[in-house]
């Protein structure tokens, strides 16, 4: 008898085919882009296996409705906080994720976040749309350099070390602060300070760190406060380490010069969220991973930790094995 595996959302054929092929009864959700949450209820039951994406909030009711016959939790991203790892080890359930995967991706998109916040790229695009492009002022549009600035990086994971690879070329003072010094970072020029004296010292705060009951809010009031006024910062990692209404009340105040995000809380954010009727704040909607070539690896990843964990294999890339 086939092993039956949900599949919370529409993924990349080639994942799917996978699926397929390991001889799996696979039940792929594809009426939308999100699973409601009284369907993933009512369609987990009896599952050896689900595959979710960062939209599914995979907690102890879940794993409940799922019961005993769940053997493995495989998500489609890096991040997991969307699942209760804790009620997944406390039951025996496997949990995968899809690591290294994006990060040169994710690096590029924070690069990217990083000219058009500093050029003002937006805004310059809008002008063209618009019809205030008009002639040529000394001082119109005028951003920042990146060459030459001082980027603080927060979090020197494999996300923050790919940042900062690409900012050397840049010419810039490299800084970073974590929970202990990288050694890796050694050789890309990074000085190692805490986050106080970072938030001080940078032109740029880019932000690397994982979303954990330490970094909720790590960028707040108090913080914001503590940067530059002509000083912008990115945000390529969760939504919740940024406290979005000490920051929208930083923007206007010209506490800080601009701010540059994908990711945000929630997501999608509303379209009459305050932060996007500023100017000097760029939203966009959590594409930091989205490559058709980045999103069809980490899918095929997904696929292959769902299939190991069925089959009570040991994980290819575990968050958690079977305790």
């Amino acid at each position: 008898m086939q092993s039956a595996v949900l599949v919370t959302a529409p993924i990349p054929q080639p994942a799917l085919d996978t699926l397929r092929a390991a001889d799996l009864d696979v039940r792929h959700y594809v009426a939308g882009p999100v699973m409601a949450r009284d369907e993933l209820l009512a369609q987990v039951r009896g599952v050896a296996g689900i595959y979710c994406l960062i939209n599914d909030r995979i907690d102890g009711p879940v794993l409940d409705a799922a019961g005993p016959s769940l053997r493995v939790v495989s998500t489609m991203s890096v991040g997991y906080d969307h699942v209760d790892v804790r009620a997944c080890a406390a039951r025996g359930i496997a949990v995968g994720n899809t690591p290294g995967v994006l990060t040169e991706t994710t690096a590029d998109l924070a690069l990217a976040l990083l000219l058009a916040t500093a050029r003002r790229i937006p805004e310059a695009v809008a002008s063209v749309h618009n019809g205030t492009w008009g002639a040529w002022k000394a001082e119109w549009m005028t951003g920042r350099d990146l060459f030459g600035g001082t980027v603080g990086i927060v979090g020197m994971g494999r996300i923050g070390q790919a940042v900062a690879r690409r900012l050397v070329g840049f010419g810039c003072r490299l800084i970073y602060s974590g929970p202990a010094p990288k050694p890796e970072a050694d050789a890309l020029g990074a000085a190692f300070v805490p986050l106080p004296q970072l938030l001080a010292e940078s032109d740029f705060v880019t932000l690397h760190c994982p979303l954990n009951a330490q970094t909720m809010h790590l960028i707040n009031g108090a913080t914001l406060a503590q940067m530059k006024p002509t000083a912008i910062l990115i945000n390529t990692t969760r939504g919740g380490v940024v406290d979005q209404d000490a920051l929208y009340a930083a923007l206007r105040a010209g506490t800080i010069a601009a701010a540059g995000l994908d990711v945000t809380t929630p997501e999608p954010l509303p379209p009459d969220h305050p932060l996007l009727t500023l100017p000097n704040c760029v939203v966009l909607p959590h594409i930091g991973s989205a490559t058709i070539a980045t999103r069809t690896r980490m899918a095929q990843m997904a696929a292959q930790n769902l299939i190991a964990g069925v089959r009570r294999e040991p994980l290819p890339f575990a968050v958690i094995m079977r305790a």
